[in-house]
């Protein structure tokens, strides 16, 4: 019986328990995958932990690659023996086998292989709403990114070089910041010994910024507020240092009538259309080689414990790939 790694109570990496499981036939609209590869993202943390709630017992995980064994009545875009990715629908993707909704199911090009597929459609889908969607960076802007050296931020600093913006980005350490330049990160700052308000206006001239891009949550939203120009962007996408407080709306409007938004890859990619459009915009940077994939560190699927802990102690950079 195949295995997967699921929690019947909420708490620390040590609620996670390698499971046999069983696993069906697909039904009309659904596929059967065997994974290959699974991506680790810092939103399973906060589920494990119980800061994102989910019926228990559960699985955990939403993104892979890995390989079409059947599919049920009415799917005609994938067949068995296909290379796929996902990112999205159930949560359980921290398993050796499982059926999915084919919807979600991406065929993977030639040129992508199932770990970098694993590690890249979450993050690469996010960053393609983030930067191509939500605020559609130009040529010559200037952006603010939280945790560039993060598995999202790697990403997004090539992608957004690519498109000709300037990126500062804030980071931990010094070696997280070889890192981000060496991603196309122009500019970086140590946030846990510079001001990033008072260094980001300062490298972009003295002026504030349109956009600010925040994983980061609690500790730098209210400081995030002051990069902005009149009418810039808050783009809240995470909250790694914890929930952001209670906010009083009308700080958007003493700060310059900014614009604010709190979004999800499910409702920019939850139509068929968007998510192969979405796919093919991220497949082709990355074919290019516009945007380099590397993988940073690796676990057996049945030591994700250990890279929760890892992850969460700021120990990782990049993307992780648990292997199957």
């Amino acid at each position: 019986m195949p295995h997967a790694m699921r929690f019947h109570k909420t708490g620390g990496p040590e609620v996670l328990t390698w499971e046999e499981v069983p696993v069906g036939k697909p039904g009309p609209g659904e596929a059967l995958v065997r994974n290959t590869a699974v991506g680790l993202n810092f939103v399973e943390t906060y589920i494990r932990s119980g800061l994102y709630p989910m019926p228990l017992p559960s699985g955990l995980g939403t993104e892979a690659a890995g390989v079409v064994e059947a599919v049920g009545e009415g799917v005609t875009d994938i067949k068995p023996g296909d290379r796929v990715a996902y990112a999205g629908g159930p949560i359980g993707s921290y398993s050796e086998l499982r059926v999915m909704p084919a919807q979600w199911l991406v065929s993977l090009p030639d040129g992508i292989s199932d770990q970098q597929g694993a590690a890249m459609m979450l993050k690469g889908l996010t960053t393609q709403y983030l930067i191509r969607q939500i605020y559609k960076v130009q040529k010559g802007d200037t952006v603010l990114w939280h945790a560039a050296a993060g598995g999202v931020g790697l990403i997004a600093c090539q992608w957004l070089k690519h498109l000709g913006a300037t990126v500062i980005g804030t980071v931990g350490s010094g070696d997280k910041a070889k890192l981000a330049k060496a991603h196309g990160c122009d500019h970086t700052i140590l946030y846990r010994t510079e001001d990033f308000v008072t260094k980001a206006i300062e490298i972009n001239g003295g002026k504030k910024l349109p956009v600010v891009y925040d994983s980061v949550g609690k500790d730098t939203f209210m400081k995030s507020l002051d990069c902005l120009r009149p009418r810039g962007m808050m783009v809240s996408f995470g909250q790694a240092s914890g929930a952001i407080p209670p906010v009083d709306l009308g700080i958007f409007a003493q700060k310059g009538s900014l614009m604010f938004t709190r979004p999800t890859l499910v409702h920019f990619a939850g139509t068929r259309t968007a998510l192969l459009e979405m796919a093919k915009d991220l497949f082709d940077v990355v074919l290019s080689g516009a945007v380099k994939i590397e993988i940073g560190r690796t676990y057996p699927l049945k030591e994700a414990a250990q890279a929760h802990r890892d992850l969460q102690g700021r120990e990782t950079t990049g993307s992780t790939v648990l292997l199957v």
